[in-house]
């Protein structure tokens, strides 16, 4: 038999001795995963010194992530706003400093009840299903993994969100002229010799979600091209950035976009910018 109080201690601290900041909370949702519980179940029985047996399942998983495989790969599932999506290899895990992209967009489209939306890069569907569940709007999503798709698509159908999922290179689809009131991405913006530290990461998400290009910004100018395209006069671009290139985004923008903005995330770096056209 296991202690679980000393179990959930020890896989705590070597979860931080492995690099890990979100140490605690990682071994309290592995554990609770494993063991089919909640997590708020796990600490109350971990604070009554519960004893229970400890699967070599659960073992192998403490293992994985103390490798530095990602939680969410280990458990199917990342926690986004109001959603839980279906995530693991070949899908880019959603992040919470997206939330706050989302969130911005929300307040542009509280005026706009029956307002067209495109999401470019879906991936799991984060934005794209968070913006159709909260605004109730119908959004269109383009993603060019196949891998990807097939969680977004799986992620749409258990949310029973109004996403129209169309799977290629946006570059290439046929959209309509001034379709839409808002166009928003998280699109691939690392340089490419900027390899990211975190093993999670740098292992494990796609690199065709991360890497846009010598300075980062290829796709982020194709997607501002378009859009000068694709949305109405009165619309909104959102497009989520690295931590220091905002000035160049905005940069970008100001040429052909009114009421260019910077936005911080939580941590109050700048990460997303919103125009108007």
């Amino acid at each position: 038999m296991t202690n679980l109080r000393s179990l959930l201690e020890q896989t705590a601290t070597r979860f931080k001795a492995a690099g890990i900041e979100s140490f605690q909370a990682d071994a309290e949702q592995l554990i609770a995963f494993s063991l089919g519980i909640s997590r708020g179940e796990l600490v109350a029985k971990a604070f009554l010194n519960s004893e229970f047996t400890a699967e070599p399942s659960l073992l192998a998983l403490i293992d994985r992530r103390a490798n530095r495989e990602p939680l969410q790969h280990l458990t199917g599932v990342a926690f986004f706003r109001q959603l839980t999506l279906s995530v693991g290899e070949g899908v880019f895990v959603p992040r919470p400093e997206t939330e706050a992209v989302v969130s911005v967009a929300l307040e542009f489209l509280r005026s706009k009840p029956n307002a067209k939306v495109l999401d470019i890069g879906t991936g799991s569907g984060a934005i794209a299903i968070s913006i159709a569940t909260e605004a109730g709007v119908e959004v269109d999503a383009i993603e060019l993994s196949d891998t990807a798709a097939k969680f977004a698509r799986a992620n749409i159908a258990s949310n029973k969100a109004r996403v129209n999922l169309m799977v290629g290179d946006f570059r290439d689809l046929e959209l309509g002229f001034g379709e839409y009131d808002l166009v928003i991405s998280n699109p691939p913006y690392i340089p490419i010799s900027a390899v990211p530290i975190d093993p999670e990461v740098r292992d494990y998400d796609p690199d065709l979600a991360l890497y846009g290009g010598e300075d980062g910004l290829d796709l982020i100018r194709d997607i501002e091209e378009l859009s000068q395209l694709l949305v109405r006069s009165g619309g909104m671009l959102v497009l989520e950035h690295a931590d220091g290139q905002s000035d160049s985004v905005c940069e970008l923008l100001l040429a052909n976009w009114q009421n260019v903005k910077a936005h911080p995330d939580p941590t109050g770096r700048l990460r997303f910018v919103s125009a108007i056209r």
